[in-house]
């Protein structure tokens, strides 16, 4: 076995595969290293990937060659398009996945990848000589060397599980925590802290009521994650259900604050707010009756499901009575319980934009270590850390999307600009220029930049300038057809909506809302003509991506100006012109954080929490402009 490499990859949760994969598809040779190959990325929490924000960042991984996207779409049980009441911007896909062949199918992808090697073993030193990394060292006492090592260790640092009063270390259930690579860390002069998170239980599908439950079905329509696969869903589709707690579980729930590790002082550490505990739910709402809980599949086989909505660290029996006090829940029987699990992570203004460290060079930090929570974020980083250690052996620019190119663009920034006082997730909301932004168009926004990188291949590449062919000829025909009332006064008045008193261009009746261009087809034969051009296995999406091109133009054009002018301060360069410390003009707050940052930009300067308006004039003031 040869012991160099020229990327290393610390852990194989969904930020260290998609950086392994990335690096090694680039040309790197890559070691990936597991403390457990049956684990490779576990879905720790519930079984699904995607959602409110979170499908564009999977969009945006396929889009840039990575594996989340096309692993989600064999392995799904359920597929949702979430927000369809709602602009297109705002639409976010989301699937419930078969958590066994989730982990198999990236197994198989990853041993099977040219470039990587994969060794199954804890790492327990980086190897650091003039403040650049040289490799690593293993509990087996085996020494790897790399010119690039990423750091994708998840919630196993120092991990310290909580049911109850009961304290056990691991990073997972059943699985070690990893000691002495935080000291190390903050030895060579990195700052850490701790987070919190939780999970709920597992329940046994065999003792649930469910007649007494609300059944929510998935999509059954074209609606995929990645780009390159329109073949239909392989899996068995499941459904998920819903229901409530009550106040009788509240009242139970209530006993056990007591004992519980979040009031009781027993934890200390920074907890997610935007997936709370059931017991923090009760505190916080204690006017409300009841919580909305979500009955999850694991699997196309499986008895096991998961509880979306009854995170919990309080006592085994405190949630198994809570839980039967709930009707359909009244025979429950339990696989494990929920617990709650603190684990250090790094301050991740510590970061540049490419994920590499200030610090230490060719060291990157991704996923849960910077920060954040959930897989797709985890998935974006690593892959864009991946890229960058790739980059950072052989040489080239830094590859680093801006917030008008991406989600995970955002979520970059906001980490290395602004910290965390909490663990990230993304939304919409965190996002200026989310019309731009959106998950139907990921591939127009990325892959050009992916293939110029070498990441995304050729295939890809073609089918995205094949989209792009037959999206803009529609375009080109609906803006130059004419239409006469009499040709479509009929179906007007059916979907009422007014009648034409003469001849318009075909594209004016698109932009109707009761219109589209499936129902125009249905009487217009050339345009029917001009949809049955397009391969039949694709020809919903590229007719969407039209569609929505003409709907929302008006929308788009000026969300591009405005993001254009701002980033005219995106290519005014800072780092290294100024002694912040000097300028008294700066108040003392900014001093201090533009000393800390130390941003590249007047723009990322101006989104730092604390900088005033005030504060960038002075420094435009200071460059001359």
């Amino acid at each position: 076995m040869k012991f160099n490499y020229d990327v290393i990859v610390v852990g194989a949760g969904h930020a260290g595969c998609e950086a392994a994969a990335a690096a090694a598809n680039m040309g790197s040779r890559t070691l990936l290293i597991t403390m457990d190959m049956n684990k490779i990325a576990q879905m720790s929490c519930n079984p699904a990937i995607g959602g409110i924000a979170k499908g564009q960042i999977v969009r945006e991984i396929d889009a840039l060659g990575g594996y989340m996207g096309i692993i989600t779409d064999k392995t799904a049980i359920q597929f949702r398009m979430l927000n369809r009441s709602k602009g297109p911007a705002m639409w976010s896909p989301r699937t419930q996945n078969d958590r066994a062949k989730f982990i198999e199918s990236w197994r198989e992808a990853l041993e099977n990848q040219e470039n990587l090697h994969i060794w199954q073993d804890v790492v327990s030193e980086i190897i650091v000589e003039n403040n650049q990394v040289e490799g690593v060292r293993t509990q087996l006492g085996v020494t790897f060397k790399a010119k690039s090592v990423v750091l994708t260790n998840g919630t196993f640092l120092n991990g310290l599980m909580h049911v109850g009063r009961t304290q056990f270390a691991g990073g997972r259930i059943s699985e070690p925590a990893v000691t002495g690579l935080t000291e190390q860390l903050v030895a060579l002069g990195f700052q850490s802290d701790r987070m919190k998170t939780g999970t709920p239980v597992r329940i046994d599908g065999r003792s649930v009521h469910f007649d007494e439950m609300t059944e929510q079905p998935g999509d059954d329509d074209y609606h995929k994650f990645s780009y390159l696969d329109s073949s239909k869903r392989t899996l068995k589709q499941l459904s998920c259900w819903t229901l409530f707690t009550n106040e009788e579980s509240h009242e139970i729930l209530r006993e056990g604050l007591p004992d519980s590790p979040l009031y009781n002082g027993q934890i200390q550490s920074i907890g997610p707010r935007y997936c709370p505990s059931v017991e923090t739910k009760i505190v916080t709402f204690p006017d409300k009756n009841q919580h909305q809980l979500f009955l999850e599949p694991e699997g196309e086989t499986t008895q096991e499901y998961y509880l979306n909505g009854f995170s919990s660290s309080l006592p085994f029996d405190i949630q198994l009575r809570a839980l039967q006090a709930i009707p359909a829940f009244r025979d429950i029987q339990l696989y494990r319980p929920g617990y709650a699990i603190e684990y250090d992570f790094f301050d991740p203004t510590q970061l540049y934009h490419n994920l590499e460290t200030k610090l230490i060079k060719n060291l990157f930090f991704a996923g849960q270590i910077n920060g954040t929570t959930g897989y797709e974020e985890a998935g974006g980083q690593g892959l864009i850390a991946g890229i960058n250690a790739h980059i950072n052996c052989h040489g080239g620019e830094a590859f680093i999307l801006g917030r008008d190119e991406a989600y995970i663009g955002v979520l970059i920034d906001d980490l290395v600009t602004k910290g965390v006082d909490e663990p990230y997730r993304m939304f919409t909301s965190r996002a200026e220029y989310r019309i731009l932004l959106r998950q139907d168009d990921a591939d127009m926004r990325l892959t050009e930049k992916s293939y110029q990188l070498g990441l995304a291949k050729q295939d890809r590449y073609n089918l995205l300038n094949e989209k792009k062919k037959y999206r803009d000829g529609i375009i080109s025909f609906v803006e130059n057809y004419s239409i006469k009332p009499h040709q479509v006064n009929e179906l007007l008045e059916k979907v009422e909506s007014s009648l034409l008193t003469h001849g318009c261009k075909l594209v004016d009746l698109v932009l109707r809302p009761q219109l589209s261009l499936e129902k125009l087809a249905e009487i217009i034969p050339a345009l029917k003509n001009e949809l049955d051009k397009i391969p039949e296995t694709r020809k919903e999406e590229i007719t969407e991506a039209a569609e929505i091109l003409m709907k929302y133009d008006g929308y788009i054009k000026r969300e591009r100006i405005i993001a254009d002018k701002i980033s005219r301060l995106e290519n005014i360069r800072i780092k290294g012109k100024f002694d912040y410390m000097s300028i008294q003009s700066l108040s003392t707050e900014a001093r201090q954080k533009l000393t800390k940052i130390d941003p590249e930009t007047i723009a990322q300067a101006s989104r730092i929490p604390g900088i005033s308006p005030s504060d960038i004039n002075i420094l435009l003031v200071l460059l001359g402009r």
